[in-house]
């Protein structure tokens, strides 16, 4: 019995062993692509038409969502590329030592966002790795990102075929959800699936904390925070809060590199509407032909606007962020997220702070 039990368990860590081994893999695969290299030979685990093929997918992306830009989409690439981190996944993996025992395999609906590129591929991580199967419904914004990227994953390791479906209509019978959506989206999944175990996600944004002492790389990297995919992931910074003399200046000489961001038409569109409507309600605002600055209290801002506000008590302000954590994502600055490294979560930095892989376990 004892052996059966031991063999058992080997043969579960075997099965993990290849399921991590296949993403780290995807990885490289990614880090390759966000660098636009060739296709280096039969050893990356893609012959010279599938690594094409998956290229040719990332390219096309802005011909089905105008925000997928093949630059954007190589960014995203290369974020995918530092989560699957092999040597970060085991250390990662390693704090959940019940991956390798015994569990009955669930059937785990996903509905994905589609605001930025891979967005979801953390959560069908998650799920593959638990042992369990993910029936996953992609957002219309997709661009055909994570069926290609899933399709490489199972030539990578082709027992990871029974493990991952696609839902084109409703998502059918599943044993628990993780949904991903807006504020009111998420009422709808709570109702919906109020049945069954659930993390619902709903709209957050990220806030920078200046506090004056900030060198000019690290107003220059929170270009990166603010601009990048054009502002439109939770993990975009929305609203930057600074000290009573701050000078706004500093950040528009600072974000001056991503002034061409203007002449992409969907979010030079969002910014002459909003200059428009500023200027027939009189709204006071700052602008450098690329960002529309507003100070106001408000945290979420819109596409092509950065929010701003002044402090004087530093103790205050976190007093106050710690009572709308559930509204943000991250916060960047010192002491927090480092500048400019808000697009790079590693597969620890759950969404919304909570567990999937101890909510999956759990199951």
């Amino acid at each position: 019995m004892q052996k059966a039990e031991a063999g058992e368990e080997q043969g579960r860590r075997a099965a993990l062993e290849r399921t991590v081994a296949a993403w780290a893999q995807l990885g490289r695969l990614f880090a390759l692509l966000a660098e636009d290299a060739p296709w280096p030979g039969h050893a990356c685990g893609l012959n010279e038409a599938e690594f094409e093929g998956l290229r040719s997918t990332f390219q096309r992306a802005h011909q089905l969502n105008g925000w997928f830009t093949p630059e954007e989409v190589r960014y995203a690439a290369g974020g995918i590329a530092h989560l699957l981190d092999r040597s970060g996944l085991d250390r990662w993996l390693a704090g959940y030592p019940a991956l390798a025992q015994e569990r009955f395999p669930r059937t785990v609906g996903l509905i994905l966002a589609g605001n930025v590129p891979f967005v979801g591929l953390h959560d069908l991580l998650c799920v593959t790795l638990a042992g369990h199967r993910a029936r996953v419904k992609v957002s219309g914004q997709d661009a055909g990102l994570t069926r290609a990227t899933t399709d490489a994953l199972i030539t990578l390791c082709p027992e990871l075929a029974a493990s991952v479906t696609f839902s084109e209509e409703r998502l059918g019978p599943v044993d628990a959800v993780i949904a991903t959506g807006s504020t009111n989206t998420a009422r709808y999944f709570h109702h919906y699936f109020g049945h069954l175990p659930r993390i619902v996600r709903k709209g957050r944004v990220s806030v920078a904390v200046l506090d004056g002492t900030e060198s000019e790389a690290e107003l220059d990297a929170l270009g990166e925070d603010v601009f990048r995919y054009f502002g439109l992931g939770c993990r975009n910074v929305s609203k930057v809060f600074v000290p009573a003399d701050f000078d706004p200046d500093m950040l528009f000489r600072s974000f001056y590199r991503w002034k061409d961001i203007a002449h992409h038409a969907k979010y030079a569109n969002n910014l002459d509407y909003h200059r428009a409507l500023w200027l027939l309600d009189r709204e006071p605002f700052l602008e450098n032909g690329f960002l529309l600055l507003r100070e106001t209290s408000a945290l979420a801002s819109p596409v092509a606007v950065l929010h701003l506000e002044r402090y004087t008590d530093r103790s205050a302000l976190e007093t106050r962020l710690a009572e709308q954590a559930d509204q943000v994502q991250c916060v960047v600055g010192h002491g927090a997220v480092p500048f400019g490294e808000a697009q790079r979560p590693g597969p620890s930095d759950f969404a919304d702070g909570v567990d999937t892989m101890a909510f999956l376990l759990a199951l």
